[in-house]
């Protein structure tokens, strides 16, 4: 079968075309309309290459849709009072304890709800706040504040009692739809769990309307070798749309957990941030996965984990990803440029943290989310949202590395952004145009994104999304 998508304008600015679909391919790109099997008139709306988010935690952001919103709380005070308004809901996600003037606790909220199971999650992933009821469903019913940080806080959201397999696989499949209908062909899944089990199991029991790469946690190394994963294979039995992905390693923590691993140290503090794995170690698990044919991901937000993962990279020789890239010395932004290296980043986070980063990272944020700066030395940028760090919308993250601002206040480090010609391959897994020979993954936007200010570059309105030639999301009449 064949599909003609008639007056579509080619990228941004371009001229209105016809485009013939076939195989899941785009076979023409012409003046005049071809034959074809079914036709639609797209009324001059912009066809571009589909999104990917190359950052997401699709488990945990399926959940955060069912959680209670703690991102505007100002203090541990306020999360806990959001929560118990939280229509009986036992779970709560968003909150940012980087500037609150109280500490939280687990007395907190034992006193606001006395016996409930509560876990509060922060908006980096890296911090837990948990009551004392939660805690001893995971055996932890000692612990002294009910605040877990980093590993600790990882292992034990890992151990609450989750939802039923089958409801978890539905939300989860649910979401990925979701994401489709804001132009979204595929997603890149870093939940620290056996994804290549997890996603065939899904593919197997619901349609998938993304393409997913599985990663591989660093804990799950040796089963992955011996299983003879390898980054980029196709997984068997999805149809072609799970393939094996990079393998995870954590270098430091956060910034508003202030884990960043750091040159400079916190303000008040001697502490330069975590140091979760050191340069031998990271050498020697890198060395390990790329005689594989494992790619590392190496998560680096601080400027001296940035540079120990350059390190480790230079001397390997190995092609793979730094995720985030958050703060970087200015002796570093060149060595990006290595081919076959990507940087993961996170445009949407600079307009998240720019408070949290002008307190804890004072004086440096002009070398931070420096986006137009790697650029600039020869990087390759792949966006992502860190779902559910921040939402699973691909024109946020564009939209706020093209203008650093998310709200009224004026762009933050403007020197930094980077311009919507740039952003959408960034936003695309380098795609740049639709071109005979590409595959079929495509979106119209009502609105050619290049006539859009910021603000509604932000709500970009997609109507149409097509994964391999096949409508994932149209609402064209």
């Amino acid at each position: 079968m064949s599909l003609l998508l008639r007056n579509a304008r080619i990228g941004l600015r371009g001229p209105v075309r016809h485009v013939l679909i076939a195989d899941g391919v785009v076979t023409a790109v012409s003046a005049e309309p071809p034959p074809a099997d079914e036709s639609i008139d797209v009324q001059g709306a912009t066809l571009l290459p589909g999104l990917w988010d190359a950052h997401v935690h699709a488990v945990q952001w399926a959940q955060s849709r069912m959680r209670v919103d703690l991102t505007g709380a100002r203090s541990a005070r306020e999360a806990v009072k959001l929560m118990a308004n939280g229509a009986g809901l036992g779970v709560g996600y968003g909150f940012r304890d980087g500037l609150w003037p109280d500490e939280p606790d687990k007395a907190m909220l034992e006193a606001a709800a006395p016996g409930r199971p509560i876990t509060m999650i922060s908006k980096d992933l890296h911090t837990a706040w948990l009551s004392p009821a939660a805690l001893a469903l995971i055996g932890r019913g000692d612990h002294p504040t009910g605040v877990l940080r980093e590993h600790e806080c990882y292992t034990a959201v890992a151990e609450l009692p989750p939802p039923p397999e089958d409801v978890l696989d539905r939300w989860v499949t649910e979401a990925a739809t979701a994401a489709a209908a804001r132009g979204v062909v595929g997603f890149q899944d870093f939940e620290l769990a056996d994804n290549v089990a997890d996603w065939t199991r899904r593919a197997r029991a619901h349609r998938l309307d993304v393409r997913v790469t599985c990663t591989i946690p660093k804990a799950r190394l040796e089963e992955a070798i011996g299983g003879g994963l390898r980054t980029g294979d196709l997984v068997p039995g999805a149809g072609g749309l799970l393939e094996v992905g990079p393998l995870k390693i954590f270098v430091d923590g956060s910034l508003n957990t202030r884990t960043a691993y750091c040159e400079t140290p916190y303000p008040g503090t001697d502490s330069h941030g975590l140091l979760e794995t050191g340069p031998d170690e990271l050498r020697a698990t890198m060395a390990r996965a790329a005689a594989h044919g494992l790619h590392p991901a190496v998560h680096a937000i601080g400027d001296l984990a940035a540079g120990i993962a350059l390190d480790a990279f230079e001397s390997i020789g190995c092609p793979g990803r730094i995720e985030h890239a958050q703060l970087l010395r200015r002796e570093d932004f060149a060595r990006f440029a290595k081919p076959g290296l990507v940087a993961g980043v996170q445009p949407a986070h600079a307009p998240d943290d720019r408070d949290v980063a002008d307190v804890h990272w004072h004086g440096r944020t002009g070398r931070a989310f420096a986006y137009a700066d790697l650029l600039a030395a020869g990087a390759r940028l792949e966006l992502g949202s860190d779902a559910p760090v921040a939402p699973l919308d691909p024109w946020d993250g564009i939209a706020s590395a093209v203008a650093r601002t998310d709200d009224e206040r004026a762009a933050w480090h403007p020197e930094q952004a980077i311009p919507l010609a740039a952003a959408l391959p960034a936003a695309s897994k380098g795609r740049a145009g639709v071109r005979p020979g590409d595959p079929a993954d495509l979106m119209l936007t009502a609105a050619d994104p290049a006539t859009l200010d910021p603000a509604a570059l932000r709500g970009t309105e997609v109507v149409g999304t097509l994964l391999g030639g096949r409508w994932t999301h149209l609402t064209l009449v």
